[in-house]
This record gives C-alpha cells, structure tokens and sequence, in this order.
C-alpha cells in the first residue's frame, strides 16, 4: 500500500542529473618545477662614453716629498778637456798677520878647533835672518812659529884632521857631519826636517876634544854656512 502512496510522489519529483565536475587545481601549477632546466638570464654590460664625461684640467698640486737617493752608479769615463777658461780678476789682498814665515841663512868666516868641551857653532856674516829668529850670538835658531822647518849645513873640512859636527834640537843630537882624515879637504853637507815645537832651539854643534877635530875657513871666503826655513806652519 504504501508502494503505492510513494508512486504518484515521486512523479512529481524533478529529476536531478549528476553532472561530472573537473578536478581542482592551483594558479601555480602551470609554472615549471624547480627540478626542471633553468632559464639563462642575459647579461648586461654597461658603456660609458668618457668623452662626453672627461672634465677641465685641475690645478697642478703640490710638489711632493723627495723619495729615498737611489743606489751611487759606477763612475763613468772621463770626458774630453774643456777649452781654457778666461783668466779670472785677482782677489783682495790676505790678512798679513796670517802670514806665517821665518828664514835664515848665516854664514862663518873662521875656521874652529875642538876644544874640552862641546862647542856651538857661532856666525859672523847674516845672508837672511826674517824675521830674526837666528841668535847670532849663540848660533841658535829659535822657533817662533811652530811646524815643519827645513835645516841645513855646510862646511869645509881640514887637511888630515877629523870633521865631527851635529845638527842639535834643543839638547839632543839629530843627524851628523863627518869625515875622516884626509891629505884632500873637501866640501862636506847635510840636511834635515824637524818638526818644531814653540821655543824649540836648533843649532850646531863641534864634538869635544877626544875627537881631535876641526872646520875650515878663511877671512877672504865664506866655507861655512848654516839655513833653514818653516816649509808649513802648525797654525795653517
């Protein structure tokens, strides 16, 4: 019965048809998976044009600091001699209180025989004497300017007598005149260098009588003569 009570209902009914819906999907799902190839995004190099850049000239800027010398080259070779140059004007007289000088030059016109003692060579005649440092009456040179001096002695020796003479500094004997006996008198020299203090004396001395000696002369010509002279002062 109740069949067909439901009958006539279900007449009445709209008929509804199930339509087939397609699948959902994502707005992503087009896009390439991360597993795919990766796309090569091109390069881009920029050029500038510095013409149209390139500023005025600036200022020049401040010298800097010299660097290190470099390392000193080999000399190189000696280039050709220059032409003569033109003689130059003369320059202001020097001071003449710097002017260091003394020379002498003295001469002994008597012969001389040894006696007990030693004896100083003593002169008569001066030649030079600037500016007077020779003691002609002790025969010594003394020293006022102190330095190099230059000495020198000659004389003449006698027939068959001996000739023994020293040139002195102060009280020590510095270099000898000798010769020995002869039938033949002969000229007879010697020179020195002394390195001369302040109040230093030079002179010359005949030896003492254990050595029977002698110097010839004569009252017409001169035999004996003694010099010297400052050849670089110590105050230079």
């Amino acid at each position: 019965m109740l069949g067909s009570l439901l009958t006539p209902l279900l007449c009445f009914l709209p008929l509804t048809l199930s339509v087939p819906q397609p699948p959902c999907s994502r707005c992503c799902d087009d896009l390439p998976s991360a597993e795919g190839p990766m796309r090569t995004m091109p390069e881009v190099h920029t050029y500038i044009n510095m013409t149209i850049l390139k500023g005025d000239k600036g200022d020049k800027g401040d010298k800097g600091t010299p660097g290190k010398p470099g390392i000193e080259g080999s000399t190189g070779p000696q280039g050709p001699e220059g032409p003569k140059g033109s003689k130059g004007q003369a320059g202001t007289p020097g001071d003449p209180c710097k002017s260091e000088h003394s020379a002498f030059s003295v001469g002994r016109r008597k012969a001389l025989h040894s006696a007990d003692l030693y004896q100083a060579l003593v002169f008569d005649t001066v030649f030079v004497n600037v500016p007077e440092h020779f003691d002609m009456f002790s025969g010594k040179f003394r020293c006022r300017v102190p330095g190099i001096y230059f000495f020198n002695i000659n004389i003449h020796t006698w027939n068959f007598k001996e000739t023994y003479l020293h040139i002195m500094q102060n009280e020590e004997a510095q270099v000898i005149i000798y010769a020995q006996p002869s039938d033949r008198s002969i000229m007879q020299s010697q020179s020195i260098l002394l390195n001369l203090k302040l109040g230093d004396e030079v002179w010359v001395r005949l030896y003492k009588r254990e050595r029977e000696n002698a110097i010839y002369s004569d009252d017409v010509d001169i035999y004996i003569t003694f010099n010297g002279y400052l050849i670089k002062s110590h105050i230079e």
